[in-house]
């Protein structure tokens, strides 16, 4: 076998788990990694980003998109800290993350050294697990077990640190083998008293959500939901999971759903949550169900058996995978749906309704907007976006058809919409990527669209700029009305930006007028990027800026 360099032994490991791109800003405390993957570069892609941050979303959002292990490579200290944006995405969207970071060399730790941090502490609370790999003979073990902690149970980021020195020294070690990754599967007796439950109940409802999905097991799931003529929702930002077209999809259990949505949750006398963790945005600050116990029967599903009764005790518990539960739900036998089958129309008309247009002040309706892409873009367009109030008119009147159509963090983190847009369309390129940014949203990563532009990621970013942080201004205008403070924003002209860094840009101040652009930018050739400069007032799909701040007078007077 030879030996190799700690560098090499790292990015041949790689290779064997399948890793065919890493997203990464070089450092020089990792050189001997990069100078490895030079040998590799027909195999595993480096892509070169400009920020640590978006590199790590990057990573997050490829995961998501291809099923695989996301890597992100950068260096030690500052790096890090700025990769962690990522590595919280990755653990709170249950995604599987390799974040490697260079480190000082051995003979310096503890010393304060050049840019040291302790990452076992700093990523403790942040990821599944963290190391350092002090012994390059110990690199094929580490790795291996990096990639099965990532992907088994609930499904997270993994950190190894990366001594500068471990990484050039020379070591004889075999390589590890490809993980096979566990699944848990139900038990007979749990599958009988859930085809018992769900036979005695008149008002069931299927909610998805997690990680660990792919179109396959969307496609099993509506089988499953068809036969038995369930409705189904999904939750905060997991749209995708099911075909939204779908006559049985009721809409998304998230943040501002629709009321007639949540009192069906309410009402509902058998929820099946599958996959889905129950968190603060899908129980509407945990009052949509009570705590501990929901108050409506519930099935609980999911991979990591540690989120089972965490929050909420249902009545039938199963750790198992999505994918494990569907095949057994599938092979139990027919289920009669016709008492609910009303209830499944009716479900899926108030959805309809929900998704009409709503009209909002100023020359640009965004609502329009987002239909004219629904309906004017491929089926299988991928729609990313980061966090905003503009993502409330992406959320409730796109339609999303397939999985991996919405990457959108599920932690609320800004920033994340244009980099994982970058990572789409690097690992789909035959596919239309449209990332909606707000102008607050876009300049957390606004750098990432140089990356774009190198990589020949041809994209289409929609910034929707209002001039403020629209959703601190919305929470500031209900608690404090009127005492704007820290919420506005100086922007610069994007389109100029965009053509600065050599791509297509255009300015949109009409509704009408956007069809036209977002086609001029579709056949440039080039990442482009579309302001839509809408009115201040158009706050939410449902208020305006003024309905909320006098909301906020009347609630405030009413307290004296």
């Amino acid at each position: 076998m030879g030996k190799r360099t700690g560098g090499q032994i790292l990015v041949e490991q790689l290779r064997i788990q399948g890793v065919d791109t890493a997203f990464g800003v070089p450092g020089e405390s990792y050189l001997a990694v990069l100078d490895a993957m030079h040998d590799h570069a027909n195999a595993m892609r480096y892509v070169i980003c400009r920020q640590e941050g978006g590199a790590a979303m990057m990573a997050d959002a490829y995961a998501k998109l291809t099923g695989k292990v996301g890597v992100c490579m950068v260096t030690r200290g500052p790096g890090a800290t700025n990769a962690s944006a990522g590595v919280h995405v990755a653990f709170q969207d249950s995604t599987p993350m390799l974040l490697l970071i260079g480190q000082v060399g051995r003979d310096m730790i503890e010393r304060e050294a050049f840019q040291e941090i302790d990452y076992r502490r700093m990523f403790g609370q942040m990821a599944k697990w963290v190391a350092q790999i002090d012994d390059a003979a110990r690199i094929p073990e580490y790795i291996s077990r990096a990639f099965s902690v990532a992907q088994s149970g609930r499904r997270g980021p993994v950190v190894l640190a990366l001594p500068e020195d471990m990484l050039t020294e020379l070591a004889e070690t075999p390589d590890a083998l490809p993980v096979q990754v566990p699944e848990a599967h139900p038990g007979p007796a749990e599958m009988q008293r859930f085809k018992q439950m769900l036979q005695a109940a008149e008002r069931p409802l299927l909610i998805v959500g997690g990680g660990g999905w792919n179109e396959a097991l969307r496609i099993e799931t509506q089988a499953f939901a068809e036969a038995a003529d369930l409705p189904v929702a999904a939750v905060f930002r997991r749209q995708d999971y099911i075909d939204n077209d779908w006559p049985n999809y009721v809409g998304e259990v998230g943040i501002g759903p629709n009321p007639k949505l949540a009192e069906r949750v309410r009402q509902s006398d058998l929820l099946i949550v599958l996959g889905a963790r129950l968190g603060e945005m899908t129980t509407g600050g945990y009052t949509l169900f009570g705590v501990p116990q929901p108050g409506q029967p519930m099935v609980h599903i999911h991979a990591g058996i540690e989120e089972l009764n965490r929050v909420y005790q249902p009545d039938l518990a199963i750790n198992a995978t999505s994918r494990g539960f569907i095949a057994a739900a599938r092979a139990m036998g027919a289920i009669d749906g016709s008492r609910w089958r009303d209830a499944t129309r009716a479900a899926r008309a108030e959805y309809e309704a929900w998704q009409q247009p709503t009209q909002s002040p100023g020359m640009v309706q965004m609502a329009e907007i987002v239909r004219w892409l629904a309906a004017n873009t491929p089926n299988d367009t991928i729609v990313t976006n980061g966090a905003g109030n503009y993502a409330t008119w992406v959320h409730r009147f796109h339609r999303y058809r397939r999985h991996g159509d919405q990457l959108a963090p599920t932690s609320g983190s800004m920033g994340y919409g244009l980099p994982a847009a970058v990572a789409a369309k690097l690992a789909r390129p035959e596919r239309l990527v449209v990332a909606f940014a707000g102008d607050g949203c876009i300049q957390m990563t606004l750098q990432e669209f140089a990356t774009a532009r190198q990589h020949g990621a041809n994209i289409i970013a929609v910034v929707v700029n209002n001039g403020m942080y629209g959703t601190i201004r919305m929470h500031q205008e209900r608690e404090y009305p009127a005492r704007v403070s820290g919420t506005d924003l100086f922007n610069p002209d994007y389109a100029a930006i965009a053509r600065a860094y050599g791509g297509h840009g255009e300015t949109v101040e009409r509704t009408e007028d956007f069809p036209a652009a977002f086609e001029r930018a579709r056949q440039s050739g080039l990442p482009a990027i579309i302001e839509v400069r809408v009115d201040p007032e158009a706050l939410t799909p449902r208020a305006s800026l003024s309905q909320i701040r006098e909301a906020g007078i009347k609630a405030h007077h009413s307290q004296r």
